[in-house]
């Protein structure tokens, strides 16, 4: 009897010019782009905090951290855009995105070792790389993408 591929369902969203996933299991809940207060003398890549149902949200902006371009946002579009909020080791977080895409069920198997030189976003935060149709969907490491001082630091915030 063959072992059977597990699937990982990851939420998956554009970052600049190209789609993203993270694990589903990873991420408390979308919103929509909220008013944020910015914090003096925080990291260049903190947009600032913002309050979701009396709980205070670090915003981290990785188009910053990474260096990326927004995403060119067509009529309509920016609707699609706001924050996924994740859980990373009981700190909860939320990520700017350009363009929330969809849910998707990805085999275990699929995942391919990311390149060497992959754009934007170092090879160390990234699980791997899975092959569509329409180009490549990265799969984040949400737990590398901030080590464990980031994370204090950001929930004392």
């Amino acid at each position: 009897m063959a072992a059977v591929d597990t699937q990982l369902q990851l939420v998956t969203f554009q970052l600049g010019e190209e789609l993203y996933g993270v694990d589903i299991m990873d991420v408390k809940e979308i919103v929509r782009v909220q008013e944020v207060r910015a914090i003096p003398n925080a990291q260049y890549y903190v947009e600032g905090i913002f309050n979701l149902r009396s709980e205070i949200i670090p915003i981290i902006n990785l188009h910053k951290r990474f260096h990326l371009k927004k995403a060119a946002v067509e009529d309509g579009d920016e609707f699609l855009g706001g924050f996924i909020i994740l859980n990373i080791e009981g700190n909860k977080l939320g990520i700017i995105i350009d363009r929330i895409a969809r849910v998707v069920m990805v085999a275990q198997g699929s995942i391919q070792p990311p390149p060497q030189m992959i754009s934007g976003i170092g090879a160390e935060y990234i699980n791997g790389v899975v092959r569509q149709d329409s180009g490549y969907l990265i799969v984040l490491d949400i737990r590398r993408l901030f080590n464990p001082k980031e994370l204090q630091k950001l929930a004392s915030l």
